[in-house]
């Protein structure tokens, strides 16, 4: 048996993986989803939420668990994931990077998505006036995240996400990390892209792993939202993420989609 720790990306909410979890409990494991502060059920003031309070929350978690856990971030969730991992790599067998960015020393991942996009130009270490991540908080753009997020996924989920879906704190997209060889460079990793993505493309997807590899890659053919769209798939691709995989090569395992 597998513990699973899930944390979500900007916008949702522990709700999102009920799928996925129900499928991974089938194969006999135990989930654990979480929500990040000021996200899901979680009434925190978005004011008051930091990159450091995603991590603190995870690790929580992780420190009441008899055995170290595979942990799973998704979008937004890649970076509070990793972050947990520089603060407590024991507490973690497994990384899963799902449909996010490998993070980087030093970088935001306001600052970190810049550079995948356009590696020439200068980075701004933050956002502008008027820019969707100035400020504490940005609405969820309901007019854009159906066809973004959720692109092959039934009207059903659709409608039960959008329901959902609350104001994101900006302090955890826009706040540098510091990420070493030794604490978060020691935990076994993974990154598992989709194909059919349209909030993390597939070339971006191919920049985050050229720039920093993981030990293995995978690749669903999904939109950003495979717990939704594909849970058994995503589940059983989760059950076979191995320990073992830190022996594959960084290079030559990369699947992503063309």
């Amino acid at each position: 048996m597998t513990t699973f720790v899930l944390v979500h990306g900007a916008f949702h909410g522990a709700w999102c993986w009920t799928k996925l979890g129900l499928e991974l409990k089938r194969r006999g494991h135990r989930v654990i989803a979480l929500d990040m502060p000021g996200c899901g059920e979680d009434r925190t003031p978005l004011s008051d939420v930091t990159l450091g309070g995603h991590a603190s929350r995870i690790v929580d978690v992780l420190r009441i668990l008899d055995e170290p856990a595979t942990l799973v971030g998704h979008s937004l969730g890649t970076m509070s994931v990793s972050f947990a991992a520089e603060w407590e790599p024991q507490l973690i067998s497994h990384l899963v990077l799902l449909g996010g960015v490998t993070p980087r020393n030093g970088m935001s991942l306001y600052a970190l998505l810049q550079f995948l996009d356009a590696p020439d130009r200068p980075i701004k270490p933050k956002p502008s006036p008027g820019e969707p991540w100035h400020g504490i908080r940005q609405d969820p753009p309901l007019e854009l995240v159906g066809d973004l997020y959720y692109n092959d996924c039934s009207p059903d989920d659709v409608r039960y996400a959008l329901s959902r879906l609350r104001p994101q704190a900006n302090a955890p997209r826009v706040t540098p990390m510091t990420l070493t060889e030794g604490r978060f460079g020691a935990v076994p990793r993974s990154f598992i892209g989709c194909s059919l993505d349209k909030a993390n493309t597939v070339e971006r997807q191919k920049a985050t792993l050229a720039l920093d590899p993981c030990d293995s890659v995978h690749v669903l053919p999904t939109s950003h939202s495979p717990f939704f769209s594909a849970p058994a798939a995503l589940a059983e691709l989760l059950c076979n993420v191995r320990v073992s995989d830190r022996l594959c090569s960084k290079t030559s395992n990369t699947k992503v989609a063309r």
